[in-house]
């Protein structure tokens, strides 16, 4: 089969416009973002992030670091100011090479930002506290990952 780069949309809304709003709110995305595609950092070619001109306490992309996307190409922009348009939305698109037809990309739409996309209100709703579980587990694994791969800085024998 052909790997092709494919979108991955996804967005969500931040409770306020504070740096653990925006960070929180970014990681959840991500993490059912990965989670519902299988999605390997090392397969993503960069990914976009885009706030509501109300959302300026933090780089949504922190997130990506986070949770380990230490070699992943990201930025972050403003989302064109349409009046009415839903406050305080994150967006997300990630270019992931991968396998899967388009069609079979899963799309992430939650909280408040459900309303953007209603066609996908058939999935099952997010159990938040199993998901906060997930992104722990996940982050605790990439430190211990970055730790072992720190190299020694012991001098060897005959250098003493």
């Amino acid at each position: 089969m052909t790997m092709m780069c494919r979108g991955v949309r996804g967005a969500t809304t931040a409770d306020g416009n504070t740096r653990d709003d925006i960070l929180t709110a970014s990681i959840q995305l991500l993490a059912l973002m990965i989670r519902s595609n299988g999605i390997d950092p090392a397969d993503v070619s960069s990914a976009i992030f885009t706030v509501t001109r109300d959302l300026n306490a933090e780089f949504p992309a922190l997130a990506a670091r986070q949770l380990g996307w230490s070699d992943v190409p990201l930025l972050c922009s403003y989302e064109i100011d349409v009046p009415g348009s839903l406050p305080r939305c994150i967006r997300v698109l990630i270019n992931w090479n991968t396998e899967r037809k388009q069609k079979e990309i899963v799309h992430t739409y939650i909280k408040q930002a459900k309303q953007l996309r209603p066609d996908l209100r058939a999935f099952p709703p997010v159990d938040f506290d199993e998901l906060e579980a997930w992104i722990s587990a996940h982050m605790a694994n990439q430190e211990a990952e970055a730790r072992s791969a720190v190299p020694s800085l012991e001098l060897p024998p005959h250098l003493h």
